[in-house]
């Protein structure tokens, strides 16, 4: 197998579970050397741990995307263990559900600090050190709320659209220095914390499979669709690839909406 970023390092956040784990496990298999950035310490560790034993190479750093502190020590640490930094994906997101009249004052800041500052932070810390070796990828997680929120998800659907935002800013403001920055719509992942998110609303994971196969390609879709994704931004295949958003969501967010299946 051609091993697609070979030698590259990659920081992934939120790589403890779902999206992240998957992006993380795959660039590792495609011979990146991956830095595991998670608040989950026991499970941040388990995935690098699992990544080594697979032959891959793998390191963990506790990171809270709140604080700028965290950010920098991340990539500092991905620089000192490795050498340099090529790729950042920022995956780390939360997602509770309120509507405009739910969501308090400290509800938003903490919504926005997880799903956007925190981004922002890493990508602020990112960017020098990959000036410093002529170019890289940042890979931004968004969501279909970033373009076409819910009701429920006022928050987040903000914090995601300033994600989009920020990607099209930076991708303009460092296209000259090689360093591309592009956004992923991951469609509906039923990641763990989906999962139990649902379960909490009396859904339980057979119900949401079920869901599934009403929609346009007929199942929900998967971290690793994602990760594929992520590998190919990650990779000189997309050398000519920033500011775009990519919709790995089977058409939810492009095409029409088409009545549910009965």
């Amino acid at each position: 197998m051609v091993q697609r970023v070979q030698d590259k390092v990659a920081i992934v956040t939120g790589a403890a579970q779902g999206i992240g784990r998957a992006c993380a496990q795959m660039l590792a298999r495609e011979g990146a050397r991956v830095v595991i950035g998670d608040i989950q310490e026991d499970a941040g560790q388990a995935v690098a741990t699992a990544i080594r034993e697979a032959g891959g190479e793998a390191i963990f750093q506790k990171v809270d995307v709140m604080e700028e502190k965290d950010c920098a020590e991340l990539i500092e640490m991905a620089v000192h263990n490795y050498g340099q930094l090529d790729v950042l994906v920022n995956n780390v997101g939360w997602y509770p559900r309120a509507t405009l009249e739910e969501t308090s004052a400290d509800l938003w800041d903490r919504i926005l600090a997880i799903n956007l500052r925190g981004a922002f932070f890493c990508c602020k810390y990112a960017v020098p050190r990959m000036r410093a070796v002529g170019g890289g990828s940042i890979v931004n997680i968004g969501s279909i709320n970033g373009i076409q929120g819910h009701a429920n998800l006022v928050a987040y659907a903000s914090a995601k659209g300033g994600l989009l935002a920020l990607t099209r800013t930076l991708a303009g403001a460092y296209a000259a220095e090689k360093i591309r920055v592009n956004y992923v719509i991951p469609g509906w992942v039923l990641s763990e914390g989906e999962l139990a998110l649902h379960r909490s609303q009396g859904t339980s994971e057979e119900d949401l499979l079920q869901i599934g196969k009403t929609l346009l390609l007929g199942r929900h879709q998967t971290p690793e669709d994602t990760a594929y994704a992520v590998i190919y931004l990650a990779s000189e295949e997309s050398a000519q690839i920033t500011g775009s958003t990519f919709h790995i969501d089977a058409g939810a967010s492009t095409l029409p909406i088409q009545p549910r299946a009965t």
